[in-house]
């Protein structure tokens, strides 16, 4: 018998890579497992009435350390995997579907690019990108990609607007090289916040951008927790749409804090669908609201507070931690009304200054983000626990290259009645 924890917030070493099983049917088997039940290797186990799949693709069998927190996770492989999965149907099918099967990485966040394909058992495709003296961008691509199910890994984080073109070059070349399909993983949508107008003569940046990726030559557009439900109208192409909720949920349930102590807390009025949605799923939690006044872009202040957090764990959610101002505010007044313990829960952290040294002064007990825009190293701080996103976006990846219809819907739903 063994147990482990939900493996969905683990962070896979890109060195694991090279040890993939080669044999298993993706669709078919997946092992699933949670931090208080153990199960037979030799079985594979039912959830929610139907056999689930948790691609074991990386040669890992012991825990994979990580600092700040992160949950561990062991991976199976083929050393220890009953035989009784492998067939070598199974196996000739596997080989065939991921020849058609490419995932090629930006210079926006490699490492988890490197995750996501090491979750379905690939390599990173070959690609040449580099920058000219005067700043312009050059991508070629080093392998064939014709007749292939293409997917672009590149969040358009800061420097949002390099990030951004070198992804319109990159879906450029990959039509350019009669790629079949080419799907932009953005795990981190950058103008989004600019998905209406407040304001007389203001732009719109967010459908720009929607019509800048179609005219490349996108297919699809797969992201992650965009600020907005609605900017998904403003792309003529399918957008799939997932949430790192499941992801944050796992690991605020591996601290088993009582029901009873917890209150979920929106940020702002904008942000309740997403906290009553959070709170419903942990634990069917109460919920608050911060009330705030906006002076201006980047610039916040709190007013006022609804709900009880009196004694309470308070957990904030936000979709995205910028500047910190709203987040720190809010934090503050939890504090003054009586809250025990105040976290932070946010899937895009793009900390611009002085987000750190707001984060980090000692409000809050943790701040839990995701690896959607990667972290320099000289930013984190002892609160800071950061979490992948790489299973949930390969699981994703995997569904929409198989077509398998119907079943992104757990991913994608914030699940309110």
């Amino acid at each position: 018998m063994a147990s482990f924890p939900l493996s969905n917030t683990v962070v896979v070493p890109p060195s694991c890579c090279s040890d993939v099983s080669p044999g298993v049917d993706r669709a078919a088997v997946r092992f699933f497992a949670s931090a208080n039940s153990g199960f037979d290797l030799g079985k594979p186990v039912s959830h929610g009435g139907r056999l689930c799949c948790l691609r074991p693709m990386c040669g890992l069998a012991e825990s994979l350390d990580f600092h700040n927190g992160t949950s561990r996770a062991p991976f199976l492989n083929h050393r220890i995997l009953p035989d009784l999965f492998v067939s070598k149907t199974t196996e000739e099918l596997v080989r065939k579907n991921d020849t058609k099967l490419r995932i090629f990485s930006g210079t926006a966040n490699p490492l988890l690019a490197q995750e996501i394909a090491c979750y379905l058992g690939l390599e990173l495709g070959k690609i040449k990108i580099k920058r000219f003296a005067d700043g312009e961008i050059y991508v070629q691509l080093q392998e064939s990609v014709r007749g292939c199910d293409v997917f672009l890994v590149q969040p358009t984080c800061p420097p949002a607007n390099e990030n951004l073109m070198e992804l319109l070059i990159m879906i450029d070349a990959c039509r350019r090289a009669s790629a079949k399909n080419i799907t932009a993983v953005i795990p981190y949508f950058g103008y989004a916040r600019a998905d209406r107008k407040t304001q007389g003569r203001e732009s719109i940046a967010a459908k720009l951008v929607a019509n800048l990726l179609t005219e490349a030559g996108a297919n699809r557009v797969l992201a992650c927790d965009l600020h907005s439900g609605q900017s998904i109208g403003y792309f003529d192409i399918p957008v799939d749409h997932v949430y790192g909720q499941p992801v944050i949920l796992d690991y605020l349930a591996s601290k088993n804090i009582p029901s009873n102590d917890l209150v979920v807390v929106s940020p702002d009025v904008g942000g309740v669908a997403r906290a009553r949605a959070f709170a419903k799923k942990l634990s069917d939690a109460p919920l608050a609201i911060v009330d705030k006044r906006r002076h201006g872009h980047n610039v916040a202040e709190v007013m006022n507070l609804i709900g009880d957090v009196q004694g309470k764990v308070a957990i904030m959610v936000d979709d995205m931690i910028d500047t910190a101002g709203t987040i720190v505010k809010g934090a503050a007044l939890l504090h003054q009304e009586g809250a025990r313990e105040v976290y932070a829960c946010s899937t895009h952290a793009v900390l611009s200054p002085p987000a750190i040294e707001r984060l980090s002064s000692g409000l809050f007990q943790e701040v839990i983000i995701t690896n959607t825009i990667p972290l320099m190293e000289k930013n984190y701080f002892p609160q800071l626990t950061v979490l992948s996103v790489a299973n949930l976006l390969g699981e994703t990846i995997w569904r929409v290259h198989d077509d398998c219809s119907g079943a992104l819907e757990p991913f994608c739903s914030l699940g309110i009645d």
